[in-house]
């Protein structure tokens, strides 16, 4: 009878544990799911971010200042080339000659304003002598004088010799009377035309030949006769310059 009392008793009590612990784990799965979504991330261990390297700003290319190529026609009568060049085309060939700025900053500025304005083109050498110079620069082709700017100031006391192959300025017996006729010396002329102090006024070289001195002696051997005037050694078929241009 104990025995029987004993085994029920043993039933009872494993039939309680059992249940107790059910409900338990029910009531804990009902708690858990009433949880908001926040509310059940807060109970899980958040992962560890991963920092993100910051990606440094790509540096930004260097602007490259453009290149000013200034072309010919910018150049200027007046401009700081100390050796300004310049072509001289001519029915018997070209002349290039080489300025000198520095000696003589009046006639080349006054040169090339000339060149500038073209007043060379289809001009003659109407005074050729054979043993001094060749002249130009102040007749056309009809031998009819062109126009002219101011006349400038003598330089002829700048060191520059008139050797042959040099560049000067004609002028009239004034010393200030300089306008655009020119003369290339085809001997040296140093004696007679630079200046002498008290004695005589000179010449004002200012450049030189520096290719076609052989253009320069076909000129000088060109036939001539006298025809008059300015033209007392004008050659017999008109030697035209037929443009000079800068480099």
């Amino acid at each position: 009878m104990r025995s029987a009392i004993h085994v029920t008793l043993i039933l009872v009590l494993s039939m309680a544990l059992g249940c107790g612990d059910g409900a338990s784990r029910t009531a804990k799965k009902s708690s858990d799911e009433g949880k908001t979504a926040p509310e059940a991330a807060k109970m899980e261990k958040p992962e560890a971010k991963k920092s993100e390297a910051k990606k440094p700003e790509a540096e930004k290319p260097e602007e490259k200042k453009p290149v000013v190529v200034i072309p010919k026609s910018a150049k200027r009568p007046d401009d700081d080339d100390p050796a300004p060049q310049v072509e001289m085309k001519t029915s018997l060939g070209t002349i290039t000659l080489e300025l000198n700025r520095t000696k003589a900053p009046i006639t080349v500025k006054n040169f090339l304003q000339y060149v500038e304005d073209k007043h060379f083109d289809g001009t003659i050498f109407h005074r050729v002598m054979k043993t001094f110079m060749i002249q130009g620069g102040g007749f056309d082709a009809d031998k009819k004088r062109k126009s002219l700017r101011d006349p400038i100031k003598l330089e002829s006391q700048n060191g520059l010799s008139n050797f042959r192959g040099t560049i000067a300025m004609a002028r009239t017996g004034i010393p200030d009377s300089a306008t655009a006729q020119f003369f290339i010396n085809v001997v040296d002329n140093g004696y007679r035309l630079d200046y002498q102090p008290g004695r005589l006024d000179g010449y004002a070289v200012f450049g030189k030949v520096t290719q076609g001195m052989d253009v320069v002696d076909k000129i000088r051997d060109t036939p001539i006769a006298p025809q008059g005037g300015a033209f007392a050694n004008c050659p017999v078929k008109n030697v035209i310059i037929e443009s000079v241009r800068r480099l």
